[in-house]
């Protein structure tokens, strides 16, 4: 008979700790494209023109909202572990200064990484968004309150409460923190546009804002504090880009998105 080790159980919960966390990342937003997918089949076969602001709209409402709540609250429930995993209350003083700290550094991160880019002439790839609000610069005044409503909130349950909870389980919070962090960075990956150097580019640079929506939810242990730098950070930015393309020239637009990886 042959017996297994200490150090072969050890390994074999990190591996399940890993698949079980890139699993519920990747289903977690899979199911609301499904339902976007879903939804919008059904609005066309009704005879419903499908607009950029429509598809807009459905993507937050599906995939930010219900397939990652739904997802979240599902684990949550079947593990027997409750919103309590997650962290949830009012900000306090300290979370506060968490916030205002964090969106500053995750803004400087950021910028500071784009300028990096454009001084060393490396392309990055473009975030499909960018694409859709382009003809319609309008649609980033819908996104400016879907950072706080959906995005922030969505996807900071989904990858700092969830994910990065069930990783620093089996593995702590240093390393929870960058396993999170890269998985988070790499899931976007599908949704950006240009070369796979390109793509390679623009996840790196959305490495450094993430490691601080990680630090600052394992700082604090409320999911509040990462869904207000993340919603704060991606309002911010998507102000800046309609300003960019609203009002500059169309070679300023593009110098100015240049400072704006997503």
């Amino acid at each position: 008979m042959v017996v297994s080790s200490g150090a072969d159980r050890s390994y074999a919960s990190y591996v399940v700790a890993v698949v079980a966390a890139v699993l519920l990342a990747a289903v977690g937003l899979g199911v609301g494209v499904g339902l976007v997918q879903v939804a919008g089949l059904t609005l066309a076969t009704a005879g419903v023109p499908i607009t950029r602001g429509l598809s807009l709209v459905l993507s937050l409402l599906l995939v930010q909202g219900v397939g990652v709540l739904l997802v979240a609250g599902l684990y949550l429930w079947l593990s027997g572990r409750g919103l309590s995993f997650v962290g949830v209350r009012v900000p306090t003083k300290r979370d506060l200064v968490w916030v205002v700290s964090g969106y500053a550094l995750a803004l400087v991160a950021n910028f500071a990484v784009a300028i990096l880019r454009i001084v060393a002439d490396v392309r990055s790839a473009e975030n499909d968004v960018i694409g859709l609000v382009r003809p319609e610069p309008e649609l980033l005044l819908l996104l400016i309150p879907a950072s706080f409503l959906l995005i922030g909130p969505g996807e900071e349950l989904l990858f700092r409460g969830i994910v990065q909870g069930r990783l620093r389980e089996s593995f702590g919070p240093a390393l929870g923190i960058g396993l999170a962090t890269l998985i988070f960075v790499v899931i976007h990956y599908p949704s950006l546009s240009g070369t796979p150097g390109g793509r390679a580019v623009y996840i790196t640079g959305l490495a450094l804002p993430a490691l601080v929506f990680a630090v600052a939810y394992e700082a604090t242990d409320n999911i509040v504090v990462p869904s207000l730098i993340h919603g704060a950070y991606n309002a911010t930015l998507f102000a800046l880009a309609y300003v960019a393309l609203k009002y500059a020239p169309e070679a300023g637009a593009t110098a100015a998105l240049a400072l704006l990886p997503y």
